[in-house]
């Protein structure tokens, strides 16, 4: 039992989920000399839900999967696995199968009405009623310590992430440091884009701030639905999100922020009507997580001043040199 202990005291030290994630299958590795462990993370690809292996057991570690999501060879429709596959629609929190080489137990995670994650325990032997108990209290602590971390990193309005969790999720990004933008812009890259609701303090003053909450709440859905599960969203306050696009080329990156402006401009808001947005993005690489906001943000005022409801790009700004002269000292840029 002293292992266990030990092995939760670890899991609940931890502040990040893919930490958490690796110290709760150590955990559960200990059930059994011969026990496998998985954890599937799931997402929505061309409106199915799949899954991929984000970190399993290997040689008696724990190890992580080096791919994006929607890249992952690994990944496969959950119908494949019809038992998780019909506990999930039930909102169920453990279903098991047995085959020939093995017992299998699934145990969804669910935030709220979502299940985002899958852990997945594989063992020779069928599990015993005290396995099955210590496999339960452990799911249980990591199910709610998961919905604390979650809770802590979210904007309670929108339920997006918040501002808080950007330096770590930008750090995140793979080939940040190494990635040029100006390589070949048909290199898939990562960008981070800057979203501001024109005219908002309008609609607070006309309609009042309810009305101005249910059109944050409301952008918030579109800009999740518009986006990949691999992009990062965030409001950073106010009226003002910024999104990080993963994986994609300038022409990727552009299309999906024009597709967001042209959906909101055409949405019409309750009470409110039509409302728009400017976006400014810059290529995520070649600073730090200020400096490329602050990129971003040149755009983002371009656009305000030159007319909003469009989408600039620092990068061609600078070198059609619409922002002004540049000059270059050390490693900050100066306008």
């Amino acid at each position: 039992m002293k292992p266990l202990l030990r092995n939760l005291a670890e899991m609940t030290a931890h502040r990040d989920h893919l930490r958490l994630e690796v110290s709760v299958l150590s955990t559960l590795l200990l059930q059994g000399r011969d026990t496998r462990v998985r954890a599937l993370e799931m997402f929505t690809h061309d409106g199915e839900t799949w899954l991929r292996p984000r970190s399993w057991s290997e040689g008696g570690s724990i190890v992580t999967s080096e791919y994006e999501a929607l890249a992952d060879p690994a990944a496969f429709a959950l119908p494949e696995l019809p038992e998780l596959a019909k506990c999930i629609a039930s909102g169920g929190k453990s279903v098991g199968r047995v085959e020939e080489h093995g017992h299998t137990l699934w145990m969804p995670v669910w935030l709220g009405e979502r299940a985002h994650a899958c852990l997945e325990i594989t063992q020779p032997k069928a599990f015993t009623r005290h396995q099955r108990d210590v496999i339960a209290g452990v799911y249980l602590v990591y199910q709610n310590y998961q919905s604390l971390l979650d809770y802590s990193e979210r904007d309670a309005l929108t339920g997006l992430l918040n501002r808080k969790t950007f330096d770590e999720q930008f750090a995140r990004q793979p080939g940040v440091e190494s990635w040029d933008a100006r390589q070949d812009p048909e290199v898939p890259g990562q960008w981070l884009a800057v979203v501001d609701i024109d005219h908002f303090k309008l609609v607070n003053d006309r309609f009042g701030h309810l009305y101005g909450d249910e059109v944050l709440i409301l952008v918030a859905n579109r800009l999740r639905s518009l986006f990949r599960s691999q992009d990062r969203i965030f409001r950073f306050g106010g009226e003002e999100f910024v999104v990080l696009l993963r994986s994609a080329t300038l022409a990727q990156a552009r299309m999906a922020l024009e597709r967001l402006r042209s959906t909101i401009e055409a949405h019409e808001f309750p009470q409110i009507g039509h409302i728009t947005v400017s976006i400014g993005f810059a290529a995520a690489q070649g600073g730090a997580p200020v400096e490329v906001i602050g990129r971003a943000d040149q755009a983002l005022y371009f656009a305000k001043e030159h007319g909003r409801n469009q989408v600039r790009h620092y990068e061609d700004l600078v070198a059609s040199a619409s922002l002004g002269q540049k000059v270059a000292h050390d490693e900050v840029e100066l306008f």
